[in-house]
């Protein structure tokens, strides 16, 4: 989506019009900020459906200055809220903001500064200046929201192992339960009661074979763990070769992210109301799995008490903290560039584009002022160095202009 921060207001070009005041000289006031663009993480929202609707969002404009050194209002800052665990992304992926944590707020765009107002250019040589700056324009990036939930267990497994069930059974959560593969295509979540306290409990929709390589939405399942503390891989032990679901299962893991393998994790064997499952329990040598039913409640106390174990001795997930101030990364100020090109000659720099933004155009008295500050800043002398001739096409930033010495 495409966040736009409010441009700057204008600055007045006024003068003081008052009875037995003659030549009362200049009083134009500067324009207002615009506004910029926030982005603000909330446990009270649970998706991004809001901007998949909405693709542009903008911040509303400073106003212009007014004659009485009246000063523009600022802009409105725009402030959207996100489901906490949201990353801003970049048109080319980078981070810009990693909202982890609930009120964690990044500004994302900001809003242009408003206008020097015709009082800031009055001078011993010119006390009647009748010109003033335009605002500048606000920041518009396009940026990409990515939802990874944040929870402190996250189910795994294959299709069709009961992970909507458990979650169902262990949460107040309602996810769709049917008796056919990838039931679940989105990851649901629920909050889990225990003697040990509250904790957060994420499905993340059934995996398969190549889920790591991005196989049957392998990818956009598997971030979703990335978040948790603990995993529950979760077992059909009515299935032809339990152990075998799960070995494939820890291999994508393993697959897709090595560190989220070596969190802790702990191993549900479910469906155990039905016989299949209970004769796998008899032959089953391996310990500390937790067999458990669904369907019945049956195992899902000890499940619940072992959850809440391995919580209490796993380690924060590492996340990357939001910086202070984020804007994308900007190169360092350029210093005067000319280059001669087939249509004429560019001129580049931070200072000059900078000014070109800052002048009105359309003011005799700005361009004399504009023509000044070129010459100060040493772009007449670069074009001629690099032999510009009169009536050639000089373009700074989008605009253009013929050169005349």
């Amino acid at each position: 989506m495409v966040l736009r921060a409010g441009h700057g207001g204008r600055g007045s070009s006024s003068f003081r019009h008052e009875p037995f005041v003659p030549r009362g000289g200049p009083d134009g006031g500067d324009g207002g900020r615009g506004g910029s663009v926030s982005l603000r993480a909330t446990n009270q929202l649970t998706d991004l459906s809001l901007y998949k609707r909405r693709s542009r969002w903008q911040a509303e404009p400073g106003a212009d200055g007014a004659g009485g050194r009246k000063s523009g209002r600022n802009g409105a800052d725009l402030l959207l809220d996100v489901p906490v665990g949201t990353l801003v992304l970049d048109i080319e992926g980078g981070l810009i903001a990693d909202l982890a944590h609930p009120d964690a707020t990044a500004v994302v765009a900001r809003g242009g500064l408003g206008g020097r107002g015709n009082v800031h250019f009055k001078s011993s040589r010119r006390q009647a200046p009748d010109y003033a700056e335009p605002g500048l324009k606000g920041d518009e990036i396009a940026v990409t929201l990515d939802l990874k939930l944040i929870a402190d267990v996250g189910l795994v497994g294959a299709p069709n192992a009961g992970k909507s069930s458990l979650l169902t059974a262990l949460t107040a959560a309602h996810p769709k339960v049917a008796d056919y593969p990838f039931t679940t295509l989105d990851p649901a979540l629920g909050v889990a009661e225990s003697a040990g306290g509250r904790f957060v409990i994420a499905e993340i929709p059934g995996l398969v074979e190549g889920a790591s390589r991005g196989a049957g939405l392998g990818h956009r399942f598997l971030r979703h763990a990335e978040r948790t503390r603990v995993l529950v891989y979760v077992v059909d032990g009515s299935g032809a070769d339990p152990w075998k679901d799960l070995a494939a299962v820890s291999a994508e893991v393993e697959g897709f992210s090595p560190e989220l393998a070596r969190r802790p994790h702990i191993v549900a064997v479910n469906k155990l109301d039905l016989e299949a499952t209970k004769g796998f329990r008899k032959r089953s040598r391996r310990k500390g799995v937790h067999f458990a039913s669904a369907l019945t409640g049956e195992g899902l106390p000890e499940l619940l008490d072992a959850m809440v174990a391995a919580i209490a001795s796993a380690p924060e997930p590492v996340r990357l903290a939001p910086p202070a101030r984020v804007k994308l990364p900007v190169a360092a100020a350029a210093g005067l560039v000319v280059e001669r090109t087939a249509w004429g000659f560019a001129v580049r720099g931070d200072r000059v584009e900078n000014l070109v933004e800052r002048t009105n155009l359309d003011s005799e008295g700005s361009l004399e002022r504009f023509q000044a500050e070129l010459d100060r800043m040493g772009v007449g002398d670069a074009l001629e160095s690099a032999g510009v001739k009169p009536g050639d096409t000089v373009r700074v930033a989008d605009t253009e202009f013929e050169y005349q010495p």
